[in-house]
């Protein structure tokens, strides 16, 4: 073989390999039920942090209220019991209502944030692709621990992106903090001359303003992040052609097998169409090419049906049949080919071939000396 020749198979099994094809429906099925979905973490992140603090500075008034009173209610009421509670015993019913009632004010002051939280995070993430459990992900892969997979692992295209976000949302961080920082550099340094509530204002509006603006750019760079794996996720998806030809045969079956198959129930057909052939009152040929047995039952039928039917070696087989079960076989070629092109078997006969099959019916039964009414 030439080189041009060795090029061209070369060419033909490279392309035949390379994936192509876009993900089909099932691919896609079969990856989400093996956890794999195109989804951004760093946009959950975000959305998360944005609706911390967006519900942080919503409910700031009440927050404070709440840890005012509860400092209060701590100094004012709980020591002095708990003092109380030590000088005369140690008393196990009234430590527990003690324990109780501290842990049930901060679950109040907490709940708006565990409600917030959960909600969010289940949005946030369930937003992005459709909410599926499944446990395949967390089945252990002998691949995890394979040496050479973890290295590609980690000088992947994904870690190189991961490392370049990483990088933007450190420094878009720095720089918004440091600025927040600079622009309230001269309240700061006077803190110590305001009194606590007003200092704490002041350090709670810092911190929330920065905060809200360092969520808001990892905001922007979660939808960065999702633009990118989803981009990542059709990629890793596609399909060769070959792929996409083996999972047709999977879903309609090999169209090899599907023919055998046919060919048997044909044959099947077939069979049980001959068993019908004796019980005939007639069989109308083309002459030679068609085959059409009729059966009449007056009494049981409102018009004659077709019990079998064929051409070539098939009518060949019906007028056998009827010859050595001695039904009578007609000559009527216009007749016959009607019969066979436009009715199916085990279905009565049209009107307007009534007359023409009654003819010879009536033929038929005149020779055996029976009525066709």
């Amino acid at each position: 073989m030439n080189s041009e020749g060795f090029l061209l198979s070369y060419d033909l099994q490279f392309f035949g390999d390379e994936k192509t094809e876009e993900a089909t429906s099932k691919k896609l099925q079969d990856t989400r039920n093996e956890g794999q979905v195109a989804k951004s973490q760093e946009l959950a992140h975000g959305i998360e942090l944005v609706a911390m603090f967006i519900i942080l500075r919503l409910t700031t008034h009440f927050m404070g209220s709440r840890f005012i009173g509860f400092f209060r209610w701590i100094y004012s009421g709980v020591i002095p019991d708990a003092i109380a509670t030590v000088r005369a015993g140690p008393d196990e019913h009234d430590t527990h209502i003690l324990i109780t009632q501290v842990i049930l004010q901060m679950i109040i002051i907490m709940l708006p944030f565990f409600l917030v939280g959960f909600v969010v995070a289940a949005l946030s993430n369930g937003l992005q692709f459709q909410f599926k459990i499944t446990t395949k992900p967390l089945q252990p892969k002998l691949s995890k621990f394979n040496p050479i997979s973890g290295f590609k692992r980690i000088f992947s295209m994904q870690s190189l992106f991961n490392l370049a976000l990483s990088i933007v949302k450190v420094t878009l961080i720095t720089v918004i903090a440091y600025n927040a920082v600079v622009d309230h550099l001269g309240e700061l340094f006077v803190l110590y001359e305001l009194e606590l509530n007003q200092a704490i204002t002041l350090s709670g509006d810092l911190v929330l303003s920065t905060g809200l603006r360092i969520s808001l750019v990892y905001l922007l760079v979660g939808i960065i992040d999702l633009i990118y794996q989803r981009q990542k996720f059709k990629k890793d998806t596609k399909m060769t052609k070959q792929e996409v030809k083996d999972e047709y045969k999977n879903q309609e079956g090999d169209p090899q097998i599907k023919g055998q198959i046919r060919q048997r129930m044909r044959e099947v057909s077939q069979r049980r169409m001959m068993q019908n052939v004796p019980q005939a009152d007639v069989v109308i040929t083309n002459p030679t090419h068609i085959a059409v047995a009729i059966r009449y039952e007056k009494d049981e039928m409102e018009a004659p049906i077709v019990v079998a039917k064929g051409a070539g070696f098939i009518a060949e087989q019906i007028k056998r049949i009827a010859s050595e079960n001695d039904v009578p076989v007609m000559q009527n070629k216009a007749l016959a080919r009607s019969l066979y092109t436009t009715v199916e078997i085990d279905q009565s006969i049209p009107p307007d071939l009534f007359e023409a099959v009654a003819q010879i019916l009536a033929a038929v039964y005149t020779q055996r000396g029976q009525s066709i009414v």
